[in-house]
């Protein structure tokens, strides 16, 4: 598998933060979500591409560790990366990580590690289906999408 991480980064808003002035534990799951769409669209094929074959890609398991409270303003940089994948189902890893103003401020994109301070990890698993639901083979109904998969992977 490959070492290469996706880095997008964005900053709280206040909208994602509860009461008690930290971000609200079920945005991670909206951060994971972006992360894996810009992942997506950042090695050559959007999500929207993936529909267009027919193919959609639900969420089978989330699961997160919370380490650290990010709070309103704060930079952060989530990494994600692809642990499995198999032509039916995907795994993804994310880290969500602060990062100061300049790390912020620098391009995001591919990067060789994540850095910044842990705040949360976690993945989420993925099977690929058509549009009734039915398990597909993305080898067998898109191939072009699944050789960018497997070239990235290595």
């Amino acid at each position: 598998m490959t070492d290469r991480w996706h880095q997008e980064n964005m900053r709280v808003q206040y909208k994602d933060t509860d009461q008690m002035g930290v971000v609200h534990h079920g945005n991670y799951v909206t951060w994971f979500e972006v992360s894996r769409t810009e992942w997506i669209r950042h090695y050559g094929f959007a999500y929207s591409k993936m529909e267009e074959y027919g193919v959609l890609l639900p969420v089978l398991d989330v699961n997160i560790q919370y380490k650290k409270s990010a709070h309103y303003d704060d930079c952060v940089a989530v990494f994600s990366k692809v642990t499995k994948y198999s032509p039916v189902r995907i795994e993804f890893y994310y880290e969500v990580r602060k990062i100061n103003e300049e790390e912020f401020a620098q391009e995001k994109g591919e990067t060789m590690e994540p850095f910044g301070e842990l705040l949360a990890k976690g993945t989420t698993k993925h099977m690929w289906v058509n549009q009734e639901w039915k398990p597909v083979r993305m080898n067998k109904v898109a191939p072009e999408i699944y050789e960018v998969l497997e070239k990235v992977m290595g």
